[in-house]
């Protein structure tokens, strides 16, 4: 289950993490509260995301492998996609 942070320290380069865009990212760096990292979706750098106040998540590689390929499992329904998104899960 992820994991939900309050802290960028929390997160190291190397991790996996959910953005506020439900990207599944591999982190690059962390440092004055913000997380840096790349998006496993559609290769998009850098995603850059405060923390907590973009509801960071730590993921397991597997969740991220999730994520990548069928989009996150519990995004509420009343939550409105984004165009990208709606590609993303379309095309994965």
């Amino acid at each position: 289950m992820p994991t939900p942070h309050k802290d960028a320290e929390e997160l190291r380069p190397g991790d996996f993490y959910e953005d506020c865009a439900y990207h599944p990212c591999l982190c690059t760096a962390t440092g004055m509260g913000t997380v840096d990292g790349i998006s496993l979706v559609d290769g998009s750098y850098p995603r850059n995301c405060g923390v907590p106040q973009c509801g960071v998540r730590k993921l397991t590689f597997e969740e991220a492998v999730q994520w990548r390929l069928h989009g996150p499992p519990d995004v509420p329904p009343e939550i409105e996609m984004t165009d990208a998104q709606k590609w993303w899960l379309k095309n994965s």
